[in-house]
């Protein structure tokens, strides 16, 4: 790979929060140290001071620099503006590589990717859903048009890269048998973050650390935490630690059920300090792709207690009995309980950090995508790619 060209790579995605940010940011820094010229193209309208932080963490890497735009979530009118004025700052980038991630990043990139091939100007246009429209059931009018919408973006599409294989195999049932390029390449985290975080003296029992959403399944960490304390017959104390549209209902919920000075709620911040708040990491998502979180919370030599969602049994084990039913409190309650009150339970449950390191790392994650974009700038290689109509 050293023999390469350096290439002009620009990842386009909507929010810059959550696993996606954290996904690119990885890729940032890897492919910037391996001699590439990078940038970032984003909605301006969110994120706060910890996301802020963040981007200063990647801005020495950012060589094609930091581009941010008007991005609403849902589709609405102005997105015709945005795609005019996102296209001409592309276009001014001049990028060997468009990487979208996440259902209007994916948008953004194709199209844009497309308009500048109508004009001769060869780049590779990709596209990661981490999750994003493939939540959507096909039973749903809303549904059956993002779904149909994926299927007809193919058509400007050079590769569809999935994080897990729960992802490329919900992709095949709900959108169909992918018509272009794929490639499995599992999330990854950096050596740094294999290693143990001990947990402070003034530790709480549990912590959810996320997005303040019902996707995320905050509500069920409050509802089964109450579950827990009966059936201990105690006390416990939790933290939930993220930002989010819904954090004033959750808050409101808790104090309704009389948990208000058991479960405290910090805002977003870096997850080693997080972690260092518990033993306990609960993630009780209703739905997912292949959360960082988990896998920073096992690198960190924490004991994982996660919904059967996405690509978690995929890290866990299929048959892990830390895994609950997604949408169940009672069943995520009873694992609580076994975790608090049975000896021995997280070295019987939790797989080892040796296991994790050598499947889901961001030095592996880096230059499996690294490889897959000179396959795609390049012709000649892009012919021997596997799955190539």
């Amino acid at each position: 790979m050293a023999q390469e060209k350096p290439l002009r790579i620009l990842h386009c995605f909507r929010s810059p929060v959550g696993g996606i940010f954290r996904h690119v940011r990885d890729l940032v820094e890897e492919h910037s140290k391996a001699g590439h010229d990078i940038g970032i193209l984003c909605d301006s309208s969110t994120g706060g001071e910890h996301e802020d932080r963040l981007f200063d963490d990647i801005r020495p890497y950012l060589s094609l620099g930091l581009t941010r735009v008007p991005i609403r979530r849902s589709v609405s009118p102005s997105d015709i503006a945005t795609m005019w004025d996102t296209y001409k700052k592309i276009k001014s980038l001049r990028p060997d590589v468009l990487h979208g991630h996440g259902a209007k990043g994916g948008v953004l990139a194709r199209l844009a990717g497309s308009a500048l091939r109508v004009n001769r100007y060869r780049v590779a246009r990709l596209y990661t859903a981490h999750g994003g429209s493939l939540h959507y059931s096909r039973s749903s009018l809303s549904g059956q048009f993002v779904l149909r919408m994926e299927r007809l973006q193919e058509y400007f599409t050079d590769a569809l890269v999935f994080i897990c294989e729960y992802e490329r195999d919900t992709y095949m049932r709900k959108v169909g048998k992918p018509r272009t390029k794929t490639k499995l390449i599992y999330n990854g985290i950096g050596d740094r973050e294999f290693e143990p975080i001990h947990t402070r003296s003034d530790a709480v029992h549990f912590i959810y650390v996320g997005m303040l959403r019902d996707l995320k399944g905050p509500d069920l960490f409050v509802d089964a935490f109450a579950k827990t304390e009966r059936l201990l017959g105690r006390p416990l104390s939790a933290l939930m630690i993220g930002d989010g549209p819904d954090r004033d209902r959750y808050r409101e919920m808790m104090v309704e059920r009389g948990l208000g000075k058991r479960i405290g709620m910090l805002p977003a911040m870096r997850v080693h300090e997080a972690f260092a708040m518990a033993q306990n990491l609960v993630v009780p998502s209703r739905a997912e792709a292949m959360p960082y979180i988990v896998l920073e919370g096992l690198g960190a030599g924490k004991t994982i207690i996660a919904s059967r969602v996405g690509g978690i049994p995929e890290v866990l084990g299929k048959d892990s009995p830390a895994l609950v039913e997604p949408g169940n409190s009672d069943d995520l309650a009873r694992v609580m309980a076994e975790a608090l009150s049975t000896l021995g339970w997280h070295s019987r449950t939790m797989p080892p950090r040796e296991a994790i390191k050598a499947v889901f790392s961001s030095t592996v994650m880096a230059q499996d995508v690294l490889k897959l974009y000179h396959e795609l700038v390049n012709p000649t290689a892009g012919q021997a790619m596997s799955g190539a109509p």
